[in-house]
């Protein structure tokens, strides 16, 4: 099976030298397309920027934006079974980047932000054989905000968790699938998590 992982999160310039980012560190993304290639599968991995290494003869392409990483994304979806989409994308970006580095100036400073593209929602339009597990990091009404994105993007899984698995070796994860099937791991480590995952999706 050739598998597509994202991971890492995306940058969002306003000048030369500032972005708008988030906090994950690409870990779970990259247990993930250790754990795939570990049990036999083809994986590209499609990362924002990390500190991370990929292993050893896999296809690695580097991203920086939500829209670089959709374009690389959405051209290599029709050759792949499986998208496990990890990365933390950004909702906005800002409407323009500035050439130059903006000077500190009195006064507030107001972001004219626009929505970057819905990645996850482009390949559940086009999907054919194409199956696909999204990500929902959430801080309230879990279940029913994972269960929304599961129907309105048209997955077969998604995975829930919280904000403490950032940057965190164990973590804990609900899986809710689209037959309604909800599964729960607790205090896995990230490679733990990521083989079950890959497992759950691979099967006949």
């Amino acid at each position: 099976m050739h598998i597509l992982v994202t991971a890492g999160p995306t940058r969002e310039h306003i000048d030369a030298v500032r972005y708008l980012s988030n906090g994950s560190t690409g870990s779970m993304g990259y247990a993930l397309a250790e754990a795939a290639q570990k049990l036999g599968h083809t994986v590209t991995l499609v990362s924002g920027p990390t500190n991370l290494s990929p292993p050893d003869g896999l296809d690695c392409v580097s991203v920086i934006s939500a829209r670089d990483m959709h374009r690389e994304v959405t051209s290599r979806f029709p050759e792949v079974d499986l998208v496990i989409m990890n990365a933390a994308v950004c909702d906005y970006r800002p409407r323009r980047k500035r050439a130059l580095k903006m000077k500190k100036q009195g006064g507030g400073l107001t972001l004219d932000l626009v929505p970057n593209p819905d990645i996850l929602q482009a390949l559940g339009r086009r999907k054919k054989h194409q199956r696909l597990m999204g990500f929902a990091l959430e801080t309230h009404q879990g279940l029913a905000n994972a269960r929304s994105k599961l129907e309105r993007k048209n997955l077969d899984w998604i995975v829930l968790n919280n904000p403490s698995a950032m940057g965190a070796e164990r973590v804990d994860a609900t899986l809710l699938t689209s037959k309604g099937v909800i599964q729960e791991w607790k205090h896995r480590t990230k490679r733990q998590l990521a083989r079950q995952l890959v497992l759950t999706a691979t099967r006949p």
